[in-house]
């Protein structure tokens, strides 16, 4: 059984095609690097694999679920970082955690037991009191992760984990990721950042315009290409040099 499975997945909002079409599977375990230039359809594809959004057309499945016909079934199995995080801020981080535990139907000692490990580990110490639309960008992306790890989730979507993260804390998480996957997590990450990409994600989905480029192993995909910077501009384009006129 795959862990997830687009076929031939559309989204349009009125004349605009977002997704056109896309299919690709992974097995469990996968590291998938999900790529695109802004506009590409990349949160937009994230937000209808887990059910944000509905497909126009086309099925998407997670660990053998129909995410349209099964939305809650999935939400169980899955975790989500989104870029926008989306948290609730007048709650401290421990206080909202409680209630992302809660919903998943964890144990109050099992949630704070996993809220210490995980504020321990990503060195997060907020005050007691503080709530988290006091905190800085980087500790809210942190606090958007413990949410997703909190429950244990078998398949994990992360878009632009990294962003706003100190470099110590980068190397935890990349680190906690490795460890995840080893275990037979199924991760899918979204970046800017192509050498985070490259070092960590064995697998590629490049989107363009909404539609998939490029799917497989990286180093299959960049074959003779110096590196995936160079694979990647010379597919969706944007190699020529430009310059400022008044500079």
């Amino acid at each position: 059984m795959h862990a997830l499975t687009l076929n031939a997945v559309s989204k349009s909002f009125d004349e605009k095609v977002a997704v056109d079409n896309v299919s690709f599977a992974l097995e469990p375990g996968a590291f998938l690097g999900l790529l695109g230039r802004n506009g590409a359809g990349k949160s937009t594809t994230l937000k209808l694999i887990t059910g944000l959004l509905r497909p126009t057309s086309g099925n998407i499945q997670v660990l053998g679920h129909d995410v349209v016909a099964e939305p809650l079934m999935v939400k169980r199995k899955i975790g989500v970082m989104p870029e926008d995080m989306a948290l609730m801020e007048m709650l401290t981080g421990p206080q909202y955690l409680r209630f992302v535990g809660r919903m998943y139907g964890l144990e109050d000692a099992v949630i704070e037991s996993r809220q210490r490990e995980l504020f321990q580990t990503l060195d997060l110490e907020p005050g007691p009191r503080t709530v988290i639309s006091d905190y800085s960008f980087g500790m809210k992306k942190k606090v958007a992760l413990c949410a997703a790890l909190l429950h244990g989730p078998r398949v994990l979507f992360l878009d632009e984990p990294f962003e706003g993260i100190d470099p110590v804390t980068s190397r935890t998480i990349k680190e906690i990721l490795m460890t995840l996957q080893s275990r037979g997590v199924t991760l899918v990450l979204t970046s800017h950042v192509l050498e985070i990409v490259e070092k960590l994600c064995p697998l590629i989905a490049i989107l363009d315009e909404g539609r998939l480029k490029g799917f497989g192993p990286l180093a299959e995909l960049r074959g003779t290409s110096e590196n995936l910077e160079s694979f990647f501009l010379g597919l969706v384009g944007g190699q020529e040099k430009r310059e400022l006129s008044w500079l």
